[in-house]
């Protein structure tokens, strides 16, 4: 007789798995991953007793996510052993959906993939749904919260997004109260929709979270965070589990983890499909290469990461160069930077000298909400607007439809930063005919030495090519920059 697991549900976030030890401990192994960068952690104080791996399957409590069920009965097929389970099926809507939306005199028509989005979230009561930027997931969202008609929390990254979603609820009729929740807010509201940046409730105590029967997490990819998944955690009762996002990263431990917390992924269209059928603005990506003079690619030949970032930051003639391509650049701009005081504010500053006939903004976490929101309306109703700003509050979320281009003034290799950055300028606008995705590459090769910042572009080049989007490439040297603008005073 075969050994048999038996999974029984203890709440809407833990099943236990009953099974002989040996097969017990091949779940543990099944679901174990080392952590993403470990090796960069082994010395650092904190984890030397850590061997750096994440484990879904809890072997002391018999316990996994939820979610991860189809893969446990997966797992117990692959080897031949029975499963009994005790979770029970999911009924769903069925074909009541077509009835509810009749019933509902739509503001906008339905999409087929957002049909398809809405009939699949109803009917599995969890999942994640990917749909890029500018598929109208706010709209998905607001139909599901209204479709189920129980208290729900909408969850987001930003105070922006708290703000944007609201405004999104009631542009499609919403005439219910939405209690938004960021720093300083009150958490509590008889209101049944609530909308909250994760940081404002990751603390509250598992009782606070009982009064939702659903919970919608935008942006989903960012749930691998500790505190999000504390959030998700803290939901045993919540029936209703959604994630939503417009791209997954290619770990399989972070895609397991959003699985086990929210459900099957479902993605519903692409950006190239909602390009041909006219949804979004056709993009176009622009490798500009800074060639280094050769003094400064035999100084920075095999440095540590850090100091390469550090010389790039600093450097004048790069500076100098952004600030030029911003000037010469039609329409209004996005420039994205990653550090605040030692790139982001000197860039804002000679961009600003350069670009004398142009509106300068610029925009960090410290920049209130409120703030923030004016300037995305003032580039939404003007023009030759630039907006220099970090990645970490602009992309992401902030939806400007009169953006013509995105200078990516310091870039890195990830997936989600990089798509996510890139969807800010998606959607239409009359006065555009495309996107201008202009991606900074610096070139301090050397003989065989490649630098960080180039293997780091050829990563982003290699997610173009797999997404389709059009490339082309302009080589710049640098020199010819070199004895331009002040001294840097960084």
């Amino acid at each position: 007789m075969s050994d048999t697991l038996t999974i029984t549900p203890l709440d809407n976030v833990w099943v236990q798995v009953d099974a002989p030890d040996g097969v017990l401990r091949e779940l543990s192994e099944y679901f174990q991953f080392e952590v993403p960068g470990a090796q960069f952690m082994k010395r650092r104080a904190g984890y030397k007793h850590w061997d750096q791996k994440i484990r879904l399957f809890k072997l002391r409590t018999r316990t996994i996510y939820r979610g991860l069920v189809p893969r446990v009965v997966q797992f117990a097929e692959q080897r031949g052993y029975e499963v009994i389970s005790h979770v029970p099926e999911v009924v769903g809507f069925g074909d009541d959906l077509d009835e509810f939306l009749e019933d509902m005199e739509l503001p906008f028509p339905l999409r087929d993939y957002q049909y398809e989005a809405l009939k699949t979230a109803l009917n599995q009561e969890r999942g994640i749904i990917v749909s890029p930027t500018g598929s109208g997931k706010s709209y998905i969202i607001y139909l599901l919260q209204r479709i189920l008609s129980c208290k729900t929390l909408i969850v987001v990254p930003t105070i922006g997004l708290v703000t944007q979603m609201a405004k999104d609820f009631r542009d499609y009729g919403c005439t219910e109260e939405i209690h938004g929740i960021h720093a300083g807010k009150e958490k509590q509201s008889d209101a049944r929709i609530f909308v909250s940046t994760w940081q404002s409730i990751f603390e509250m105590p598992e009782s606070y979270f009982e009064q939702f029967e659903c919970i919608v997490v935008d942006e989903v990819h960012l749930a691998k965070a500790k505190s999000l998944t504390h959030i998700m955690e803290s939901t045993p009762t919540t029936r209703y589990r959604y994630g939503f996002t417009g791209t997954l990263d290619d770990c399989q431990a972070h895609q397991l983890i959003l699985e086990g917390l929210f459900g099957n992924v479902s993605k519903v269209t692409t950006t190239n499909e909602l390009v041909a059928e006219d949804q979004l603005a056709p993009l176009k990506v622009k490798l500009c290469v800074l060639e280094y003079p050769e003094a400064a690619r035999k100084q920075m030949r095999r440095v540590q990461y850090q100091d390469e970032v550090e010389f790039l930051v600093s450097d004048r003639a790069r500076t100098e160069f952004i600030a030029q391509l911003v000037k010469h650049l039609k329409g209004n701009t996005l420039v994205l930077f990653t550090l605040v005081e030692k790139h982001g504010r000197y860039l804002h500053q000679r961009i600003k000298e350069v670009c004398n006939k142009k509106t300068v903004f610029f925009v960090s976490g410290e920049v209130d909400a409120e703030t923030r929101e004016d300037v995305r309306v003032t580039v939404e109703e003007e023009d030759n607007q630039v907006i220099v700003a970090s990645f970490g509050v602009f992309s992401t979320g902030i939806n400007i439809r009169k953006l013509h281009n995105i200078v990516f003034a310091s870039a890195g290799k990830s997936k989600i930063r990089t798509l996510q950055s890139i969807g800010r300028g998606l959607r239409t606008h009359a006065s555009k005919s495309h996107i201008n995705i202009i991606d900074v590459v610096d070139d301090l090769r050397i003989g065989a030495y490649q630098n960080y910042a180039w293997k780091h572009a050829e990563v982003r080049v290699e997610l173009y090519a797999r997404e389709k989007f059009p490339m082309t490439m302009h080589r710049v040297k640098l020199e010819k920059f070199a004895q331009q603008g002040p001294a840097l005073n960084v």
